[in-house]
């Protein structure tokens, strides 16, 4: 992964003031991680400046995360959980090529999502000199493919055949994460050509052209 506005979790439905708070906590001391890792660098930022960066105490921080790199992985999660949620908007019966593209054009295109992709392309690239920072990339990743499959399920129907949803998730997913991946590593604009929401459609056809799903066939 892994949102414009910059980058924050959708709070699941019937989450408790204590659950949110706790969401809160986690966001906060995600987005200290981020800025000390593109200030300093993840080996030179220590969990303690994350901690006291975020203004809690070292206890809170390992109360939620087990490595500094850990840290990041709300900030990662946040694009998966709002395009899955627009996606999960639509209506079953849906033509899902359509409305993948949809979720994800809506999902990277958010007013004012700006700051998010930018602290997106920091961690990517600090990730590529970083194996436990590109871990939790891909970690974060799996989970947002594995939590889109019930999604996709749905739209596509009972009678769906759970390999080609399960195929279909594991394209979308893709197409997002190397489309992020590839723009993280230039200098290209968040918005139109050669932006995130651009390269993931680009990424997206590709991956699901040939998919039953998709085409109908």
């Amino acid at each position: 992964m892994n949102s414009p506005r910059p980058y924050s979790p959708v709070p699941g439905p019937g989450q408790s003031l204590t659950e949110r708070r706790k969401a809160a906590t986690q966001l906060d001391i995600a987005r200290a991680a981020c800025a000390l890792f593109a200030e300093h660098g993840p080996d030179a930022t220590t969990a303690e400046d994350i901690a006291r960066r975020a203004g809690v105490a070292l206890r809170t921080f390992y109360r939620y995360f087990r490595s500094k790199q850990d840290a990041v992985a709300p900030l990662l999660a946040g694009g998966g959980d709002e395009w899955r949620a627009l996606l999960a908007a639509e209506e079953p019966g849906v033509a899902l090529g359509p409305a993948i593209e949809r979720a994800v054009r809506g999902a990277l295109s958010l007013p004012g999502g700006e700051e998010g992709l930018e602290w997106t392309r920091g961690l990517l690239r600090a990730a590529e000199e970083d194996p436990a920072l590109r871990a939790v990339w891909f970690r974060v990743n799996q989970e947002s493919e594995d939590r889109l499959v019930p999604v996709l399920g749905r739209l596509a129907g009972e009678g769906a055949d759970p390999l080609d949803v399960r195929l279909l998730a594991a394209a979308a997913t893709d197409a997002i994460r190397v489309a992020l991946e590839v723009w993280a590593a230039t200098d290209a604009p968040v918005a139109g050509p050669g932006s995130p929401a651009e390269t993931a459609v680009r990424c997206l056809r590709t991956l699901t052209a040939s998919m039953p799903l998709v085409t109908g066939a």
